[in-house]
């Protein structure tokens, strides 16, 4: 029996995904990745032509997610994924993974 919540072993990370993103099927392809994953959060374009990911879940699956950031679908070229931890009260407020 589990005598804690599961979020309490949940993390969320704010990813800023930069090179060849926009444009590429970039945001779907992270959504089905992340839902592969069971993660909740949002993929979404910035104006300056990065997507910011926000990934919620068990720190296995955001570790996975990721590491697909850093390779992305087929036509995409990553040149850099810049993560950071975001407080877990900020992923309660996300119920799926959503395109943004």
């Amino acid at each position: 029996m589990n005598s804690g919540s599961e979020t309490e072993s949940e993390i969320c990370v704010k990813c800023l995904v930069s090179g060849l993103v926009q444009g590429v099927w970039y945001r779907a392809s992270a959504q089905g990745e992340a839902k592969r994953l069971k993660l909740r959060g949002y993929a979404r374009n910035l104006e300056d032509g990065s997507v910011e990911v926000i990934a919620c879940g068990s720190p296995p699956a955001v570790q996975g997610l990721i590491d697909w950031l850093h390779r992305g679908p087929p036509n995409a070229r990553v040149s850099d994924v810049f993560t950071e931890p975001l407080p877990i009260e900020q992923g309660r407020r996300y119920t799926a993974f959503v395109i943004g």
